[in-house]
């Protein structure tokens, strides 16, 4: 299947550009849509159907499109600046987020732990290896299972995760306390796990096929 037979849209940021492609493979549009975003200046090539199913207005006073663009412009521009604070203490984003696991969970096994960074097992085993060769992590073996490896901080893993981790911490409260007050942390809180939780339960439920004709 050829990539023209999607439909792809070129988000324009400040200092990003990416090709987004919807899942979608039987959505086989046509045209590509060209969105400049927060411009908004749009240059389209696309059908009168095709205008009728994705109105220009979409972008704008608060579609479902238009809290995707802002989230994601968002997120972005905060990991940006969280993967900075991380970099600047000369550790890698993978190593940071294994040790700060440690820190705050406890001893875990290596399986578990690229559940809660969301790292594959290939890449969470590479991480734990590497770590533990600059002796900032052991394993050990398990109380009851000895087939079971845990993962453990070495005194010299806990002494630089806390000295670190509060750095990025510090960092972090920085950019919330310039941005939001108290109350308006909690309300985005609450509104970013309420559509969270939902997109999750949507895509856990099977979709029903649309099949456009040409």
């Amino acid at each position: 299947m050829t990539p023209h037979r999607f439909s792809f849209v070129k988000l324009y940021f400040s200092n990003c550009a990416f090709w987004y492609r919807p899942h979608f493979a039987e959505r086989q549009l046509d045209s590509h849509l060209y969105f400049k975003y927060l411009g908004i200046k749009v240059n389209r090539k696309a059908s009168r159907k095709e205008v009728a199913v994705a109105k220009l207005e979409s972008l704008s006073g608060g579609s479902g499109v238009h809290v995707f663009l802002v989230l994601w412009k968002a997120a972005r521009a905060v990991e940006s600046y969280a993967e900075k604070s991380i970099t600047d203490l000369e550790m890698c984003g993978s190593d940071f987020a294994v040790l700060e696991a440690l820190l705050h969970k406890g001893p875990l096994p290596v399986n578990e732990i690229g559940k809660k960074i969301l790292l594959t097992s290939g890449s969470i085993t590479v991480a734990v290896d590497r770590l533990e060769k600059r002796g900032l992590v052991e394993r050990r073996a398990h109380g009851s299972d000895r087939r079971a490896r845990i993962v453990h901080l070495t005194m010299k893993g806990r002494k630089l995760i806390t000295s670190i981790y509060g750095e990025h911490a510090r960092d972090m409260e920085r950019l919330a306390a310039a941005s939001l007050t108290k109350a308006e942390r909690k309300t985005l809180i609450s509104l970013l796990k309420k559509i969270g939780y939902k997109a999750a339960a949507f895509r856990a439920q099977p979709k029903e096929r649309r099949v456009i004709r040409k």
